[in-house]
This record gives C-alpha cells, structure tokens and sequence, in this order.
C-alpha cells in the first residue's frame, strides 16, 4: 500500500518548523522516519502534512550542562551507541541501543522519533523514564519542560501538542560506581521485545544498594517504574536472595494481553527478566567496589 496525498514541508530552523506546525491541523513530524514510514505506507496515520525536521541544524548531539547530559532530540541512535561521553556517563544506553532493530535503522532513527512514537515495547522511552529525565518542548508559546513521567499521556501518545516539537532530553547520570543492566526478550533479534527490563544499582559506603531504580518496557501502554522493588532494595546487601525478592514483585504488575501474549506470560517474563537484570547490575556494582 502507498501513503494517502499529503503536503511535504522542509523548514531549515527550528522557529520556521514550529511557525509551519502551528498553521497546520492535520500534521506528522517526521524524524528518522523508521516507524512513521511504515505507518505511513500502511496507512495507519495519514496526514494532511509532513514536517520534516531533518536540515534543521542544533537538535542533534550529546553534550554535559552542568551536573546533567543534554541529548538533543534529533540525535541518530547509531550516534548515540557510539558517542563515548553517553558511553562513559550513562553506559547502559549502550547496552539497550545494542538491542534496538539494526544497524540499518539505527543509522536513521533518533531518540526524539522513539520518544514521541512511543512503542510500548521501545527501549529508548524505558531507558528514559530509568533515568527520570526531563525533556523540552518548542512551541508558538516558547519552550516548555515535561517530565518524562508525564511524556506518555495515552497509548502512543505523547504529552505533546499539535504545535509542539520535542528538543531535547536530559538525564541526570548515576555516580561511576553504579550497576546496571538491560535484557530483553525478542522472538529474534532485532523484533520488538516482548518484555524488558533496565535497571541501575548505586552502592552505598558500606557495600549496600544505596538506591535503585528498575523499569519494565513492553507490560503496558508506557514503561512502568517498579517502585517497591526499588524501595525494598535500598539497604539490602546485593545478594542472591534480596535480588530475587525484588524481581519477585514483577510478577504481580498489571501487564496487557495483546492477543499474541498473555498477561500472564509478560508477567512470568518480567519476573524473570528483572532477576537478571539486577543480577547482572549487581555484579558490575561489585565489580567497581572491588
């Protein structure tokens, strides 16, 4: 199936894109284009316009802002596997790009494309809300900050409106010490994973988990934040069994049944996949210490 008619725009600065967007009303961002072109020729979305943000230079790129890393929505997300301050500052992007598609799209997606597509099963969106992050947002009235737990609004649907243009992301990256990991489960590699687990161990002096955070992807419509695994870790030694009873709490998540998998099914893999996401955190925690 080919696209439904639309109108092509290609503005060259960020002020032209949001003065075009903000005469529009039935409108498509394209980014990298990996997923909308797909929805595009299928049909699932057909817009009226198309607003290409792809020459409009300053989106891209991976810079520190103080205590914080500032990742330019429109940054490929091959550059972000390779970018080596991302690499140094936050290495579980790295871990999680490895498993994102291929290389081929890769090449041409973008962070900022991901985050406002909003696959339940994407791991970039995951890798976000791991990271708390804050995003910014262009529109006719200037520019505006969105948590990240407040980016995903409906099932594939951001916290954005119509005449906004994600900019930017910022994370605030965990001390050098820390853990962390990032599995998934795929039918093969480079299939959307059915569930995934990321997560982030800081030590404490005394060789405890000085705090934790653990995410899902793939459970729901957004990625869920496991709280009470993150509260129950805080304290406890990073043994076999204080990880166990953390993961443990997955399983008793509200997952979706999408007809292919069950609820049932992304429990038990949630369960399984957050063990072996703190095991391996907690190891590369002990490895630092050590």
């Amino acid at each position: 199936m080919k696209p439904s008619p639309f109108r092509y725009h290609a503005p060259e600065s960020l002020d032209a894109a949001v003065g075009v967007l903000a005469g529009l009303d039935n409108a498509k961002v394209l980014a990298g284009g990996q997923s909308l072109m797909a929805m595009l020729n299928l049909r699932y979305a057909m817009p009226d316009d198309l607003v290409d943000l792809n020459r409009i230079d300053g989106l891209a790129g991976v810079a520190e802002a103080g205590d914080r890393l500032r990742i330019g929505a429109m940054t490929r997300q091959r550059a972000l596997e390779r970018d080596p301050l991302l690499f140094a500052r936050a290495p579980v992007f790295r871990e999680a790009l490895l498993q994102v598609g291929h290389i081929q799209t890769r090449n041409r997606g973008t962070i900022g494309g991901s985050l406002c597509h909003l696959d339940p099963a994407a791991e970039l969106p995951a890798l976000c809300m791991l990271y708390d992050a804050g995003l910014t947002a262009r529109g006719p009235g200037g520019e505006r900050r969105i948590a990240m737990a407040d980016f995903p609004s409906f099932y594939m649907t951001p916290a954005l409106e119509p005449d906004e243009i994600l900019t930017g992301i910022e994370i605030a990256p965990w001390a050098a010490g820390a853990g962390h990991a990032f599995v998934e489960f795929a039918r093969r590699h480079g299939d959307f994973a059915i569930v995934a687990a990321g997560c982030l161990l800081e030590p404490a002096a005394d060789g405890t988990i000085g705090r934790a955070a653990v995410v899902l992807g793939g459970v729901g419509a957004a990625p869920l934040r496991l709280t009470a695994a993150e509260a129950a870790l805080a304290g406890q030694r990073p043994d076999a069994d204080a990880l166990a009873a953390a993961a443990a709490g997955a399983e008793g998540i509200e997952a979706m049944d999408d007809g292919t998998y069950s609820s049932d099914y992304r429990r038990h893999l949630a369960r399984v996949l957050t063990g072996r996401a703190l095991a391996r955190a907690a190891e590369r925690m002990q490895g630092h210490a050590a």
